[in-house]
């Protein structure tokens, strides 16, 4: 246990570190490794985007680096064989306790020497270079980070804490200025399926499709700035939804939003 946080089993048994500020536990249902590989580098097709054609780098950012699941499952991704593009693995996180308390147990979490020493590295100079990765951190508030950071993200993995405790994260506003760093022919995928994130989504100028079921969850989202790189993207059955009174909306989305999103390119009939 750290100040902060504490390692817990989740639903399905697997370990997995809680904050002991928030009250959440990093990916609960079927703990951190596999919930990383397939919610995150599978759905991503991060192996296959690494193994184009083209000397131009592949940009990710790791949004809530929390535990270190998701950029230490990229990292590895990277690092099976010579994949042919090199990968440059933006990290934002304001609290580092999490990655701390992992590391401490890395045998526990199966996290193989060669990662760990990775991460720590990451911890202590805020940078750590191999041979096919770039990993740097960018420690502070998220959205701070996103505005000073310079590159543009090709996937992005976003995985911040719920809006329950991080509210800020989940706005139109958030999502605005995850959009303006997000690359032509970018995709964004989260573990989030609300209706109050996809609207939130949609209205920052994302194509919203349907994501991969991991767990419980037989729905998550997947975003990407152009429809045609969604597998699932959502249809006009979808808009009836938000004709609810009660339905679950972003806490800055304007008064028109049923309005906007209806109009948005993805809804409009092909015809």
């Amino acid at each position: 246990m750290t100040q902060n946080h504490e390692i817990v089993r989740t639903r399905g048994g697997a370990l997995a570190v809680r904050s002991l500020v928030d009250d959440e536990v990093m990916h609960p249902g079927v703990g951190p490794r596999v919930e990383a590989e397939l919610l995150y580098v599978r759905q991503s097709r991060l192996r296959e985007r690494l193994s184009e054609d083209g000397s131009a780098p592949l940009v990710l950012f790791d949004i809530g680096l929390g535990a270190g699941s998701n950029a230490i499952a990229a990292w590895r991704a990277a690092h099976e064989k010579n994949l042919g593009r090199r990968l440059v693995l933006v990290s934002f996180e304001r609290d580092l306790g999490a990655l701390s308390l992992a590391l401490d147990h890395a045998d526990d979490f199966g996290i193989d020497a060669e990662a760990a020493t990775a991460a720590r590295t990451l911890l202590v100079y805020g940078t750590h270079e191999s041979g096919c990765v770039s990993w740097r951190l960018r420690h502070g508030e998220i959205l701070d980070g996103l505005a000073m950071e310079n590159t543009l993200a090709d996937i992005v993995y976003w995985d911040p804490f719920s809006p329950r405790h991080n509210r800020d994260l989940w706005t139109v506003a958030a999502f605005s200025a995850m959009r303006e760093k997000t690359a032509p022919g970018g995709t964004l995928f989260t573990y989030s399926a609300s209706t109050a994130t996809r609207v939130a989504m949609l209205l920052a100028g994302y194509a919203v499709g349907v994501g991969d079921a991991i767990g419980d969850k037989a729905f998550t989202t997947a975003a990407a700035i152009r429809a045609h790189d969604l597998a699932r993207p959502l249809d006009r059955a979808w808009l009836s939804r938000l004709s609810r009174s009660d339905v679950p909306l972003p806490p800055d989305a304007p008064k028109d939003f049923a309005d906007r999103v209806a109009g948005l390119p993805q809804f409009r009939d092909p015809r």
